[in-house]
């Protein structure tokens, strides 16, 4: 078997990365290799490589435990049994797992209706546009709620199974045998992914995402005299919502380009004229 590639350079960024930049990076990727634009052999496989590394690194506690152990960190803190999850300097976060057990947190996966993600988009114009105002046409790369499926990733006409892993809980408990002792250790149901059910037969059109990769054609009015560094909300026009949330909203962020001849100072265009002593 192939050994995995590392998530950092699947998504082509820097091992310090900040969100931003790792989700952008996404979006580009994911567009690039989503099979219904990419028709090359591995474009699917690719694709899939890319969600997974995704999946990981945008999440603090999973890309935590991945810098730390790499692919077998990714899964969580404790390996299959005793302490094999657990590297140099693994004691710690021992520690913290047993107190996390006696206090009874725990990690768990959202199963509600979760809101959608909101979405930047970078706008830049002209000093005219800022000044008299425009209409201006965006194309959003996005997620959008498949229809086919309705969101649910099952096949039309068939619907999403209970785990029988969890029994439908999308928790797993497993007792940890520690030095101070044993207790339960309650984490996500790797098999549903922590959401209680199965997709036994994928939607054709998602391929069993309950989602598809789009570019959403938007028409912004920018209104005159707008700053650079202006934000526009567009709400609902973020990424959807999961189990029935409702989808995140989008904010234009605007950039203005100087002009050769003119400034702005709040309200007043200003010029600077130089001329000779005589005219003066």
């Amino acid at each position: 078997m192939a050994s995995k590639r590392d998530y950092y350079d699947v998504l082509g960024v820097e091992r310090g990365a900040d969100q931003e930049a790792i989700k952008k990076a996404y979006r580009r990727l994911a567009l690039q290799y989503h099979p219904d634009h990419n028709k090359s052999p591995d474009a699917e496989a690719q694709f899939k490589e890319i969600n997974e590394a995704y999946e990981v690194l945008s999440d603090e506690q999973k890309r935590a435990y991945y810098d730390r152990f790499g692919h077998a960190g990714a899964q969580g803190p404790f390996g299959p049994g005793g302490f094999g999850g657990f590297g140099a300097g693994g004691l710690d976060d021992l520690f913290e797992s047993f107190f996390e057990g006696m206090t009874g947190m725990r990690t768990r996966a959202p199963r509600g209706p979760q809101r959608g993600a909101d979405l930047r988009y970078d706008l830049t114009l002209t000093f005219e546009e800022a000044v008299f105002g425009c209409e201006k046409e965006l194309e959003v790369p996005r997620w959008e709620t498949c229809r086919a499926c309705k969101g649910s990733g099952a096949a039309p006409g068939t619907s999403p199974t209970r785990c029988p892993q969890c029994r439908g809980s999308g928790e797993v408990r497993r007792v940890q045998q520690t030095i101070f002792g044993s207790f339960v250790n309650t984490t996500p149901c790797d098999r549903c992914q922590g959401q209680g059910t199965i997709v036994n037969t994928p939607c054709p059109e998602c391929r069993g995402q309950g989602k598809v990769h789009t570019v959403r054609r938007l028409a912004v009015k920018i209104p005159a005299g707008v700053d650079a560094n202006t934000q526009i909300r567009l709400v609902g026009e973020g990424e959807p919502g999961t189990k029935g949330g409702p989808p995140g909203n989008l904010y234009v962020l605007l950039k203005v380009r100087k002009h050769r001849h003119f400034r702005r100072d709040g309200n007043d265009i200003l010029y600077d004229l130089t001329i000779n002593f005589a005219q003066a």
